[in-house]
């Protein structure tokens, strides 16, 4: 820790770092070519001091917490005695500091007169990176090697020659080149503005001061960091949760299991005790287990406190080599944001323990992976990519959100509109669905179905959800949320699909997704009858629900809540439970009777 002479001028210095972040995220937000990276607003934004280590992270996903780091750091190792102005970096493999295929990093060193003084880093999820499936993101790959192309880190420019011979092999692999060239422009453009902007406070602090203030920030950030962390109850607090199944295996469930232990001023994340890696494609890196680790922590930290290396020093995470939560080659896994976003769940639960007061229940499982893709009639392909989530668990205070991205991705939904005007796409309904949040005093989030009407001849399916046999889980006496949903051609066969099927489609064919309901939170008895009468005019609890679940007797006619025979009802209600004091989870119905095993019973 060094002394600040001027703490206004490091304030100023602090907030333009963390500005330049943000504008390198609007600067591909606006460049690039892709859905899933223009309205899905699948990329992050990084920059970095000399070492590389991260100082400021752009207002994106928090997915990438532990992503940028790890493949910064591999970067810096292989190459950092070599690195020159104008050089430029390019990487995606997962077993050489990357995630999954499809996202693919692009570094920048930044030099002042000579000497190597920042990094600015850019990850974006690319459409297409070639492999078996369109959109490289199948579930049901086995190894990687049919997930597509794998780039080592390597030199993309040098010394601002491009490197044609790689440019060429990644036009010559992937399905969509224009789209992936226009987004990789789009980091490079992001770069290109973060060192300008960089060389500007440069000229005006001073490189001395920028370095010292560079250090300072992440100092900063792990000083709130530990004081946060100290003021938390000390122990060991443990959970798990079980993912459905990996796509190939589809009667085998897979165990997360995650033991938080808090001392003092630090954390300790270990997932021992999760599943080994399995076939499908949803095992996770190390990097991506930690960010999954950090944003369950950031989330019970206060506001205000930098995302950047400080952070992690305070908190470790370890996962064994071999496990779904560190696997090592030929492990398959361009759908492992699956288990990233049940990761996020499990440290949830496990936080809810600690602090029962400000922990939300289980949201929907994550986003929804759909990618369908082909050629038309004139051999022209086409891969259309789109994430979807929408349901927060019940908070201790308040209802869960709805519509709203999960707190992992930070992500939008793309527009009906521009979906059916640049893919041969129909979208014929995206409506919340009644009666399938959790019950609780604070009820889960409210999930909605997307429909999805196919107008070329030919195309692969391919869909990446969870939660359908395992539902997102209640807190203290809050009801589990109803599970996700797979269709095909609801109108006609009604065909109900896993939950993590390839497959080929034809025109007209229908595919509905379901998301899960998130998970209640309190005694759906305890829940203000005027919010049940709300959620019932709004159409997202039925009369018959209201009744079953809160207890709540509606007069439709008058539109009011008969209060009598509320009262009476739930009186009649608590009288057949088991217990009287309520679960801290609840998995299914039978939770909702009687208490739980003696792990999810109430200390």
């Amino acid at each position: 820790m060094v002394a600040i002479d001027d703490p206004i001028a490091f304030e100023l210095f602090k907030n333009s770092i963390f500005s330049i972040a943000d504008e390198m995220a609007l600067t591909i937000c606006r460049t690039t070519y892709s859905g899933v990276l223009r309205d899905n607003m699948d990329f992050s934004t990084a920059f970095a001091n000399k070492d590389g280590k991260l100082v400021a992270q752009g207002l994106t996903l928090p997915a990438h917490l532990g992503s940028i780091p790890t493949a910064l750091d591999v970067v810096v190792e292989r190459f950092g005695p070599e690195m020159q102005p104008e050089d430029m970096y390019i990487m995606n493999d997962p077993f050489d500091g990357g995630m999954h295929l499809p996202d693919i990093f692009i570094f920048k060193p930044i030099f002042w007169k000579g000497e190597r003084v920042a990094f600015a880093a850019t990850i974006c999820h690319h459409a297409d990176v070639g492999g078996r499936v369109p959109g490289s993101n199948a579930s049901d790959s086995t190894e990687i090697f049919q997930e597509g192309l794998r780039i080592p880190p390597m030199k993309l420019f040098d010394q601002g020659a491009l490197n044609k011979t790689l440019w060429m092999l990644i036009e010559k692999n992937v399905r969509i080149p224009v789209q992936v060239f226009g987004d990789l422009r789009a980091q490079l453009a992001a770069c290109h503005i973060a060192e300008r902007q960089f060389l500007e406070l440069i000229k005006r602090y001073g490189v001395k001061t920028v370095g010292i203030y560079m250090e300072e920030i992440i100092d900063y950030a792990e000083r709130l960091t530990r004081a946060a962390i100290s003021t938390l109850p000390d122990g060991e607090y443990a959970f798990e949760d079980w993912i459905d199944d990996d796509g190939i295996d589809i009667d085998t469930p897979i165990r997360l299991h995650v033991t938080i232990t808090k001392s003092e001023d630090k954390m300790l994340v270990d997932w021992a005790g999760s599943s080994d890696q399995v076939k499908g494609a949803i095992n996770n890196t190390l990097s991506f287990t930690k960010a999954a680790s950090y944003t369950g922590i950031r989330s019970v930290l206060p506001d205000g406190i930098p995302n950047n290396e400080g952070v992690f020093r305070a908190i470790d995470v370890t996962a064994p080599p071999g496990s779904i939560a560190n696997g090592v080659l030929p492990a398959a896994c361009a759908a492992r944001g699956l288990t990233g976003f049940r990761m996020v769940d499990c440290m949830l639960g496990a936080l809810a323990k600690m602090l029962p007061d400000k922990v939300c229940a289980a949201s929907d499982g994550g986003n929804s992976g759909v990618s369908i893709g082909g050629y038309d009639k004139n051999r022209n392909p086409y891969i259309y990519v789109d994430f979807a989530c929408g349901t927060w668990g019940g908070r201790p205070w308040a209802d869960g959100l709805q519509g709203n991205s999960n707190m992992f991705a930070n992500m939008a939904s793309q527009s009906v509109e521009v979906i059916e005007a640049e893919q041969p796409i129909e979208i014929l309904a995206y409506e919340l669905l009644p009666d399938r949040a959790g019950a609780g005093k604070f009820r889960g989030g409210a999930p909605y179905c997307r429909e999805y009407r196919f107008t070329e001849s030919e195309a692969v399916l391919q869909v990446r959800t969870d939660r359908a046999k395992f539902r997102p889980y209640g807190l203290y006496g809050g009801h589990p949320g109803q599970g996700s949903a797979n269709y095909l051609n609801p109108g006609r066969e009604n065909r109900k699909l896993t939950s993590k099927p390839t497959m080929t489609i034809r025109t007209g064919d229908v595919f509905r997704h379901e998301l899960a309901g998130g998970g209640g939170w309190g005694d759906p008895l305890d829940r203000d009858p005027t919010l049940v009468l709300k959620d019932v005019l709004d159409e997202l609890v039925s009369i018959d629900a209201a009744r079953r679940q809160y207890g709540v007797v509606i007069n439709m006619d008058h539109r009011n809540v008969e209060a009598s025979a509320t009262n009476a009802l739930r009186a009649e209600l608590r009288s057949q439970r088991s217990w009287s004091d309520p679960p801290v989870v609840s998995r299914d119905d039978s939770g909702i009777i009687n208490a739980l095993d003696t792990e999810d019973k109430k200390p």
